[in-house]
C-alpha cells in the first residue's frame, strides 16, 4: 500500500496569515506612519500571534522589506501587447494606478524610509529595484525578439518610473493619463 503525502492547499493557511499580515502592515503604515507600530501591533490587527510573525520573517524590518517587494511588484505585471510602445504605456498606466492608490503613497515611503536604515533596508530598496529591472528587461528583451528599438532599463526608470514616483511622493500632481503617454512618448 503506498503512503501517500498530504496534499497541500495552496492558499491555505499560511496564505492567509501571510495576506492578513501585509494587509495589517499597510493599514498601519497608512494610519501610523513608518516607525510608529511594532511587531504586536501588526500581530493584533492580523488576528495572529506575534510568534507567528517572528517564526515566519523573524523581525519587523524584514516584514516591512517583504511588504514593500510583495505589494509593489505583485501588483504590476508585465504587460505583452505586441508592441514596445503599447507594453510601455500599459506597464506605466499600471504602476501609476498602484502607486496612486489607497496604500500606494504609504508604501513608497516605506520603501525610502527602509533605505535609510541600516544594510537590511538598503537590500530591500535594491532587491525592489533590481526586481523592477528585471521585470522591465524581459518586457525590452521581448521588443527587441519582434525587432523594435533597444532601451535600457535604466532608461525606462529614469524616464518614466521616478518622475511617477517623484510626483507621488512630493505631491506635485495627478499622474493623469496624459502625463503618463508624454513620459513614455518622450522615453521613446
Amino acid at each position: 500500500m503506498d503512503e501517500q503525502q498530504p496534499a497541500r492547499r495552496p492558499g491555505g493557511r499560511a496564505a492567509r496569515v501571510g495576506a492578513a499580515v501585509h494587509q495589517a502592515v499597510t493599514d498601519l503604515l497608512s494610519e501610523r506612519g513608518y516607525g510608529k507600530f511594532t511587531v504586536g501591533d501588526v500581530a493584533a490587527r492580523a488576528g495572529v500571534a506575534d510568534s507567528s510573525i517572528y517564526r515566519r520573517w523573524g523581525s519587523l524590518e524584514i516584514l516591512l522589506s517583504d511588504v514593500v517587494l510583495t505589494r509593489l511588484n505583485a501588483r504590476s505585471p508585465m504587460p505583452d501587447t505586441g508592441s514596445l510602445a503599447g507594453d510601455l504605456r500599459t506597464y506605466a498606466a499600471n504602476v501609476a494606478r498602484e502607486i496612486t492608490g489607497p496604500d500606494g503613497l504609504a508604501l513608497l515611503r516605506l520603501a525610502v524610509a527602509l533605505s535609510s536604515n541600516g544594510q537590511q533596508g538598503l537590500q530591500a530598496l535594491d532587491d525592489l529595484l533590481a526586481d523592477r529591472a528585471r521585470q522591465l528587461q524581459s518586457m525590452l528583451d521581448r521588443a527587441i525578439e519582434r525587432g523594435e528599438q533597444a532601451l535600457d532599463a535604466l532608461d525606462v526608470l529614469d524616464h518614466v518610473m521616478a518622475p511617477m514616483y517623484i510626483r507621488v511622493l512630493f505631491g506635485i500632481g495627478p499622474l493623469t493619463p496624459e502625463y503618463v503617454d508624454n513620459l513614455v512618448d518622450r522615453l521613446l
